[in-house]
């Protein structure tokens, strides 16, 4: 029992001598730190020094210093240590983002204890993206300025309290140091400015005059492709429209919106971004006369301002301007190809006000880029503000209501058997006074307004239902309807449409609903959840306008369409441009590598039809085939190609 008792004395003394050794060591470091502070040694030194001794102490792989920007809206990792630091350091991100983002909101430090306090939801989201990591927050008189974050010990182990209590002790002469230099800077700033105020003052006439340029060149010019700026636009559209008013001239302006530009941004960086908007603007100036102006807008957006131009000679401009683009940009020694989107409004015939003409040629803008077009000259029929859109919108709600509307339906032939196996239903609006008014325009009015709802209900009813009809005639073929993206976010979109099924019964498999490329990068639980159902249910999906999104692998393996149809855009012209014939070569390989068929629309003519025959693919649409027809018409045509068939 006594020797017992004294080897637990011993091991007992070894436990306080190693926690007193401990408790020294963390004395002699903080010691050493505040030193740092005392003399002023500079921020960034001792941010890596806390970094440096503070993974030594609670044993972690890496140890982080993100520190809150002046905007108050992102931090940057300002210093670090161990594995992977260098990579981090320097690296901003937004305020609410990650583990950082956590702890501004809750005002607390974030560390394995806090897991158990979540709520199950949380839990499990923060146990998978955070449970190795320790961050306590730095925190000032007045406010938050940032945090110091261990991620993962190097023994294996979960972070403790011993290690919260050690970094909370660090993130408290850290907090102070940031004040005591942020201070001493300032002092020691505006001495220097006091000192330097005497002998500039001499020269202070001269700077006024360079001071004065300057100041009015970041006023009225583009700081990154030194254009003119929005400021500077407006003005010139004034007096080129004073110009035009005294000479009875016309004036053009023009608004250009590069397509997809963002993608350019989120997958190759900011960098590779402003470099390509620096070519393009360049491009863009040196294909106008001198007297016209180009400007950037903002984003990726510019502005021409034509003068002496009427509507005809505006779109002659805005084909040169989109010619000057067909040349790929060489950024970084990659090339890229971009195209845009141009909206023209002229003065008198579209405004005679500035705001007028820019509100316009933008509305005209967003009409292109929705055609896909790459020029569109202002029509007030076009304008979401105008009185005539308002009183349609007013005349769709009662056609949808009184079942007023159509559909029509262009068959999809199967290339290798000849056979019709499908259609597309397309919706079509006739009014009496006004004629039939396009789908690109009222689509777009629905969307805006929610009356998509009421209007894909009374799509799939009437194409579910024709469908059936149809099958029990012995006409067994698919039925294809597009969907808009509002449906897939609307929570009543499964309901309506399992109901429409269970009315209907259709065979499995004969209903395919399209989603738009664009449509499928919405990647969320609630989207991913209605489409499984459907699914199972015996509805298939299909990927409409294929080429023209960004979509990944990703999406498409988690949505498992059947099909993908190839645009028409890159299809109708696949035999005289080689740059088409490459993406519809490359998309139908993809299609058959994935185990999807593949649709061409588009197709009107006998040789594109045969060039997409030899390259595999499956099934093709288009006015060779026939147009869009309504059902009367459509009925017979299957009719008689079941015959010919047989």
């Amino acid at each position: 029992m006594g020797q017992k008792i004294k080897s637990w004395v011993e091991e007992h003394i070894a436990s306080l001598e190693a926690e007193l050794h401990h408790r020294e060591r963390e004395i002699a470091i903080l010691k050493k730190i505040s030193d740092a502070v005392t003399h002023n040694v500079g921020l960034d030194k001792i941010f890596q020094m806390v970094a440096e001794h503070a993974r030594d102490l609670i044993n972690a792989e890496t140890l982080l210093i993100p520190v809150l920007d002046e905007n108050k809206e992102s931090y940057t990792y300002r210093a670090g240590c161990g594995k992977n630091a260098n990579e981090i350091i320097g690296e901003s991100l937004p305020l609410e983002f990650g583990v950082c983002g956590w702890v501004w909101a809750n005002k607390k430090p974030w560390w394995s204890g806090v897991i158990e306090t979540l709520s199950a939801e949380e839990k499990i989201r923060w146990k998978e993206e955070a449970g190795t990591v320790i961050l306590v927050p730095m925190v000032g008189q007045n406010s938050f300025l940032g945090g110091i974050a261990g991620i993962k010990k190097e023994d294996g182990t979960e972070f403790n309290e011993r290690d919260l209590n050690l970094l909370s002790l660090f993130a408290q002469q850290i907090s102070n140091a940031i004040e005591n230099v942020t201070s001493y800077e300032q002092l020691t700033q505006a001495k220097e400015e006091a000192i330097k105020y005497q002998v500039e003052l001499q020269k202070l006439n001269s700077q006024l005059i360079d001071t004065n340029k300057e100041l009015e060149h970041l006023a009225l010019y583009d700081t990154l492709t030194a254009l003119p700026n929005r400021t500077l636009i407006q003005d010139r559209i004034q007096q080129g429209l004073l110009n035009a008013q005294r000479d009875k001239e016309a004036l053009s302006v023009l608004i250009i919106d590069l397509d997809s530009f963002k993608e350019v941004n989120d997958t190759l960086g900011h960098d590779t971004g402003d470099e390509l908007l620096k070519q393009v603007g360049n491009r863009f100036q040196h294909s106008l006369r001198h007297v016209d102006t180009v400007g950037r807008l903002g984003g990726d957006e510019f502005a021409v301002i034509v003068s002496n131009a009427d509507t005809d000679e505006a779109v002659l401009v805005a084909n040169n301007l989109l010619k000057v683009l067909d040349e790929p940009f060489i950024v970084n020694e990659s090339n890229f190809h971009i195209s845009a989107s141009v909206g023209i409004a002229s003065y008198p015939e579209h405004g005679e006000d500035v705001s007028t003409l820019i509100k316009r040629a933008d509305v005209a803008m967003y009409v292109a880029k929705r055609a896909r077009c790459g020029y569109f000259v202002y029509d007030l029929n076009e304008d979401p503000n105008s009185l005539g859109r308002l009183t349609l919108m007013g005349e769709l709600r009662k056609a949808i209501d009184e079942d007023s509307m159509e559909l029509y339906y262009q068959p999809k032939l199967d290339l290798e058997s000849g056979k019709i196996v499908g259609v597309e239903a397309l919706a079509r609006w006739t009014i009496p006074e006004k004629g039939m008014i396009p789908p690109d325009f009222f689509v777009p009015v629905m969307e805006q307004t929610g009356l998509i709802k009421p209007f894909t209900k009374w799509a799939l009813n009437k194409a579910i239902g024709q469908c059936v009809a149809w099958q029990k005639e012995n006409i067994d073929i698919t039925m294809s309807v597009n969907l808009s993206v509002y449906n897939l976010r609307d929570p009543e979109f499964l309901h309506v449409t399992s109901e429409l099924l269970k009315k209907w019964k259709p065979k499995p498999g004969s209903i395919i609903l399209e989603i738009t490329e664009s449509a499928i990068m919405t990647d969320d639980d609630f989207t991913r959840n209605v489409l499984s159902n459907l699914s199972k249910e015996g509805v298939h999906f299909s990927i409409d306008d294929f080429g023209t999104g960004y979509s990944s692998l990703v999406h498409l393996k988690q949505l498992q369409p059947s099909e993908i149809k190839i645009d028409k855009s890159f299809v109708m012209d696949m035999n005289t441009n080689k740059d088409d014939a490459v993406i519809v070569r490359s998309t139908i390989d993809l299609g058959h590598n994935l185990g999807l068929k593949v649709v061409a629309e588009g197709v009107e003519t006998q040789e594109v039809m045969d060039s997409l025959k030899e390259l595999g693919c499956e099934m093709i649409q288009g006015y060779h085939i026939s147009r869009p027809l309504p059902v009367n018409e459509i009925t017979e045509f299957l009719k008689k190609s079941n015959k010919t068939q047989h």
